[in-house]
């Protein structure tokens, strides 16, 4: 009776699936109404996150999820200028980056390019040599007087910090060179403002770029390391004096994916039998200082990383045991899952003087992604984490398989409790997003989650003080439109000079 009901909820669309395969719907600069409670009067700057807003094009899917066209959101919370003594307000605009590729497709209205998880639809002869298209559609980053929306493999587009126009690529004021990559996965220190970023070099002899700006965008150096070869490297973290990657055991079958026989995602193959390797980087003169070989894992996202007083470096992550994950979301892009990847938050302890993983500590043993601290603890010790996961009554893997994650959950690092906000189901919240009150410590304040309602398709923001994660939201915004499900976003808080 178990299986035939799995057969029978399997064979439905999931609920979420609209706010992946419908386009996105735009909106301008729109006053959001308050469904309850009431805005944080602290709470002042913008929201922004990124991620595909368009999946399919004349009833074709793309091959993966990461090949969605990027559609930005910002929240703008302040004061209106017309009453500055009155309630705090929250506008927002919705907004597609409008790549040179996603303009021709949309004229054309289909797809015309190649990219992570899709070959281009024409004769292989035509498709050899061509470059991904730039999906502009993974994350975001304010610098300066600009947004930039990033896709690791290329450079970033810079929009309007207010209704997200799209401005053009970016090179940065020339530091990246034509085929060079600004991963959507920058790290920035709470203390100098310093933004490190990689990005990878693919070709017979791969190498990583290492790119190191000070808090106004400056280059303040920049170094190239050979890699062992051309591997899937998604994210770093900072721990203490290092920049960390964990470089799995993947290999690309080369030919192949530079003749565009084969889509990047499948001609990424996963080999068990060789060792992650863990890189520890200088953070200041950007040299390897140690490299530790660990049993074989994946992993999409760090949560944090730090050095302990014996000088030993611990990370958090979502580790899965190998890159079935992968699969999983180019499942996703269909809504007909069949691949089970599920992750453990875990912390792991380096020595790097011995060169040895000295231990591996299950924090959650529940599949989640999207782990995340406080801005200020980046690189140092925190006691929280906040992560998306599937609700704790989804018990039984077949249960979850179909899902997306249905919830957001805090680990207390002191005494290692779970606690889960309070969501309904058929709801899907994003990564969670930390926003210090900056009247506190910079370790006490907000949860900001868009989540998307599939009982009544429809979004709104949520707000959750952080140490009262299981209460209900202190606010609910809603948005005029649905808002699809998303990858990563960026509290850029309003300037005080």
């Amino acid at each position: 009776m178990v299986l035939a009901t799995e057969q029978a909820q399997a064979s439905r669309d999931p609920q979420w699936l609209p706010a992946v395969q419908r386009p996105a719907i735009e909106f301008p600069l729109t006053p959001l109404t308050v469904t309850a409670g009431a805005i944080p009067e602290n709470l002042q700057g913008t929201l922004y996150r990124n991620g595909p807003g368009r999946m399919v094009r004349s009833g074709q899917p793309t091959g993966h999820w990461f090949d969605g066209d990027g559609a930005v959101l910002a929240v703008h919370f302040g004061r209106s200028p017309d009453q500055p003594q009155g309630p705090p307000q929250a506008r927002a605009t919705y907004r597609m980056v409008q790549t040179a590729a996603y303009e021709q497709e949309e004229a054309a209205d289909r797809w015309l390019f190649a990219n992570y998880g899709q070959l281009a639809p024409k004769p292989w002869w035509q498709r050899v040599g061509r470059d991904l298209k730039n999906a502009a559609n993974t994350s975001v980053l304010p610098w300066g007087d600009r947004l930039l929306a990033l896709w690791e493999g290329g450079w970033p587009h810079a929009l309007d910090l207010d209704n997200l126009t799209t401005i053009s690529p970016d090179s940065l004021d020339g530091v990246l060179k034509p085929g060079q990559a600004f991963s959507a996965h920058p790290k920035v220190d709470p203390t100098t403002g310093e933004i490190y970023n990689f990005g990878v070099l693919p070709g017979p002899r791969p190498k990583l770029n290492l790119l190191r700006f000070d808090r106004a965008g400056r280059l303040l150096n920049q170094r190239q390391l050979p890699l062992p070869s051309l591997s899937l490297i998604h994210d770093c973290v900072l721990a203490g004096p290092y920049l960390v990657f964990c470089i799995p055991p993947l290999s690309l079958e080369l030919l192949p994916a530079l003749l565009n026989f084969k889509c990047f995602s499948d001609a990424m193959k996963w080999q068990g039998d060789r060792s992650t390797q863990v890189w520890f980087v200088d953070r200041e003169t950007l040299t390897l200082a140690a490299t530790i070989e660990a049993e074989p894992w994946f992993q999409w996202h760090f949560g944090n990383g730090w050095q302990n007083p014996d000088r030993s470096v611990s990370l958090t992550m979502a580790r899965y045991p190998d890159f079935a994950t992968n699969q999983h979301l180019k499942e996703a892009a269909s809504g007909k899952i069949t691949t089970l990847a599920a992750s453990q938050y875990v912390e792991l302890r380096f020595d790097l003087q011995r060169r040895q993983l000295l231990e591996t500590r299950i924090l959650f043993d529940r599949h989640s992604d999207f782990p995340t601290v406080a801005p200020s603890e980046v690189g140092s010790l925190s006691r929280y984490s906040y992560f998306s996961a599937h609700r704790p009554d989804l018990d039984r893997p077949a249960a979850f398989k179909q899902e997306q994650f249905g919830t957001i959950a805090r680990h207390d690092a002191q005494t290692d409790r779970i606690t889960y906000a309070s969501l309904e189901s058929g709801c899907y919240p994003s990564e969670p997003l930390f926003v210090a009150d900056p009247a506190g410590d910079g370790r006490s304040g907000w949860i900001l989650s868009v989540v998307y309602d599939g009982n009544r398709d429809c979004s709104d923001l949520r707000i959750w003080q952080s140490d009262r994660l299981d209460d209900a939201p202190i606010a609910r915004l809603a948005f005029p439109h649905p808002i699809n499900l998303g990858f990563h976003g960026v509290w850029h808080p309003k300037s005080t000079s």
